[in-house]
């Protein structure tokens, strides 16, 4: 079946003036207009497109890349206003509408904004969406502390910053746990770092326990080899100057150094840690 906002890996099946028919396994067919037809191809090899509606609401298909897939959240660019609402930009020639009542302020030509986007049931069209609390989900049952989850970065708060995870549930990463630089609308790699009980969920930017240890331990080598062997840092040294040097907690930092310690890797003087020949 041929689904409008996704990806498929469709069969050439012929070509023809206006472009190539693709085919699924099913055999319903779309056409992929000639600007987006690849230099070379051949028939009966398959081919990975993004099927939507074109302005003349019709199912086509494209090599194009969009910037947000259906059922999922990202931050588009609004381009023009129109008598239903406001245009953005997802990456493709039609441009995507927010309607009026899907806004959960006005829309400024010129900003972005976290939308989200979904098949309207009675019109079977791709439409946008600002309001995000409609489309979160509960916590998966299947999630577990310690997980490695996608999280797009929606908003800034006093304590820390809003995510989504999965384009899924609502998430917190504190800000004593972000260690590098991270902007809004991003998408950072995270773990599940806590599940509380009235079910919301707090995210680390580091694995946690001995696993985090390995790679942050590399991380020091790294730097100390670049620092010719030696790094003014011990375990008693400021947990801001770790962070900005290392871009790690205290924490970590002391289980990595005490690894690499134990493994006769480095030396822990007063002034800093050495690098052994």
């Amino acid at each position: 079946m041929l689904n409008i906002g996704q990806d498929h890996k469709l069969k050439i099946m012929r070509s023809t003036s206006v472009g190539l028919f693709l085919s699924d396994e099913e055999g319903n067919e779309v056409l992929l207009p000639n600007k987006y037809v690849p230099e070379s191809y051949k028939i009966d090899e398959y081919i990975d497109v993004f099927v939507y509606l074109d302005s003349q609401e019709r199912i086509v298909a494209t090599t194009l890349t969009p910037l947000i897939k259906l059922n999922q959240f990202a931050f588009l660019k609004a381009n023009h206003p129109s008598d239903y609402g406001t245009f953005v930009d997802w990456g493709l020639e039609k441009d995507l509408l927010i309607p009026f009542r899907n806004q959960a302020q006005p829309m400024q030509v010129g900003k972005t904004y976290l939308v989200y986007l979904y098949l309207d049931e009675e019109t079977d069209r791709l439409v946008g969406s600002t309001y995000q609390n409609r489309f979160l989900s509960p916590i998966p049952e299947t999630l577990n502390e310690g997980d490695e989850v996608e999280a797009i970065i929606s908003s800034k708060t006093e304590i820390g910053w809003n995510c989504i995870v999965n384009h899924q549930f609502a998430a917190l990463i504190y800000q004593n746990e972000v260690y590098k630089s991270i902007d809004l609308g991003q998408t950072v790699t995270a773990y599940i770092k806590k599940i509380r009980e009235d079910g919301k969920v707090d995210l680390s930017m580091q694995k946690l326990g001995y696993e985090s240890i390995e790679p942050l331990s590399i991380k020091i080598i790294d730097l100390l080899v670049r620092s010719h062997g030696y790094l003014p840092l011990t375990d008693k040294s400021d947990a801001e100057q770790i962070k900005k040097r290392l871009q790690m907690s205290k924490k970590s930092f002391k289980k990595a150094i005490g690894n690499l310690y134990k493994q006769h890797i480095i030396n822990i003087q007063d002034d800093g840690i050495y690098l052994i020949d």
